[in-house]
């Protein structure tokens, strides 16, 4: 009796340092992640001259909102916004959709070339043709200042379809033969059963298609820069922030002529505001895939 009761209380004392300790390491985690992101609002709020001097930590030293009314008076805010959002949902819907398919057709025994197809989409995964020939093949299909370039290109992920052929392969064999059975074909086994039990690895993959999309600016500055309603957020964002580097530059000489340049916006703090702009939409939609993702980043530890 007496050795249960030590046993017990020697449990429960190693529980409360490990709890102890733990809780302490996953707030100084919290903290170091999260204070980045918080400086960043902190200087996005402070006035812009005031950045220049340094030492924002938490708050702003002097608030200000010039920051976001120089990013929101763009002209083209708009219209960039909603080309990034259509962009963002047709690539993430399509991208799943499509992943989704190729995926379970390389994950099914019966189909013969499966190794060999597999293969020839890994090449592809490391052999690159470069900027130029791509530039050319867009050109040629005619996807030169067309919204299309935005979806088609990228549609088909390599590393996300061998990610959804992996979890599908990790489910029970005795589910397609059961629906075999019962008379199923692969399009209504691929609906009903696939695509229902996939759902982590799908929201893993939908949010990787849609960071990657919404973030997503080079192509428009090659393909769609000379159709201004084709332009999208990031490019827009992208132009002010090299804009404000420009203007920096000439602050010497604005003081050296005896002008005040209290409502000059800095680098600095246009690369904080453009960067809590950004992110906002993506924290935003995290939260409702939070559940998916977490199970979803656990795919690569199942064997095959």
């Amino acid at each position: 009796m007496n050795s249960i009761k030590r046993r017990f209380k020697r449990t429960t004392l190693e529980s409360v340092i490990f709890t102890t300790v733990n809780t302490i390491i996953m707030l100084i985690v919290i903290v170091v992640m999260l204070y980045p992101f918080w400086n960043t609002v902190a200087v996005s709020l402070n006035n812009p001259q005031d950045t220049l001097k340094g030492g924002i930590t938490l708050f702003p030293r002097k608030f200000s909102t010039y920051n976001y009314e120089t990013v929101f008076g763009n002209r083209l805010l708009v219209t960039a916004a909603v080309n990034s959002v259509l962009r963002t949902v047709l690539s993430t819907i399509l991208g799943v959709v499509v992943s989704a398919m190729i995926a379970y057709v390389l994950s099914r025994p019966e189909f013969l070339w499966r190794k060999f197809a597999t293969r020839y989409f890994l090449v592809t995964m490391y052999v690159s043709a470069g900027l130029i020939p791509n530039y050319f093949l867009i050109r040629d299909l005619g996807l030169i200042n067309n919204f299309l370039v935005y979806i088609l290109p990228g549609m088909v992920s390599v590393f996300n379809v061998i990610v959804v052929r992996s979890y599908i392969r990790s489910l029970p064999s005795s589910l397609f033969e059961a629906a075999f059975i019962d008379g199923v074909g692969h399009f209504r086994c691929f609906l009903m059963i696939v695509l229902p039990c996939c759902k982590p690895v799908l929201a893993t993959i939908a949010l990787w298609c849609a960071v990657g999309a919404w973030n997503s600016w080079f192509d428009t500055f090659i393909y769609c820069s000379s159709k201004e309603s084709l332009t999208t957020l990031q490019y827009e964002m992208m132009k002010m922030l090299a804009a404000s580097m420009a203007s920096s530059r000439s602050q010497d000489a604005i003081y050296s002529a005896g002008q005040t340049a209290s409502n000059l916006v800095t680098p600095v703090s246009m690369r904080a505001a453009i960067t809590v702009v950004a992110a906002l939409p993506i924290l935003m939609v995290y939260p409702f895939l939070q559940k998916y993702f977490v199970k979803g980043v656990m795919i690569g530890s199942v064997k095959e």
